[in-house]
């Protein structure tokens, strides 16, 4: 994989430049995440924010999430696109949202969590590791 890999959202006020490979890649099943994507998951990249570059407004919004930890979201006021979430515990990590990269390719999950609540319809692959909720 040759970096940076450009993204942005769906109507190019964001982009952003990722600089190196993620740390790890997460599908998650959660239905908060179900409802996010409209599908039967979320994709996650986890990432050093030294290894992201943005430019372009963002809109932000938070949740609590069921650990008791904020599940805080930027994105872009103008088309709703998510880039990325983020837990202000955590300054030095962000959960990008990689389908939004111009080459994605270094989207191949390694783990599936809240498999609790994942979709009946949609089987595991095999050789990754799989949580019942968040490890």
């Amino acid at each position: 994989m040759k970096y940076p890999i450009k993204g942005s959202c769906q109507c190019g006020s964001v982009t952003y430049q990722l600089l190196s490979d993620p740390l790890m890649v997460v599908a998650c099943h959660c239905k908060e995440c179900q409802k996010l994507s409209t599908s039967a998951f979320s994709i996650t990249a986890i990432v050093d924010t030294d290894t992201v570059e943005f430019q372009g407004d963002m809109t932000e919004w938070s949740r609590v999430a069921d650990s008791g930890n904020i599940n805080g979201a930027k994105f872009c006021p103008t088309c709703g696109n998510r880039i990325y979430h983020f837990d202000p515990k955590e300054p030095g990590k962000i959960k990008l949202k990689p389908s939004n990269l111009s080459d994605t390719s270094i989207i191949k999950p390694t783990a599936h969590v809240w498999i609790s609540e994942k979709q009946d319809w949609y089987s595991l692959p095999e050789g990754v590791a799989v949580y019942e909720k968040q490890p």
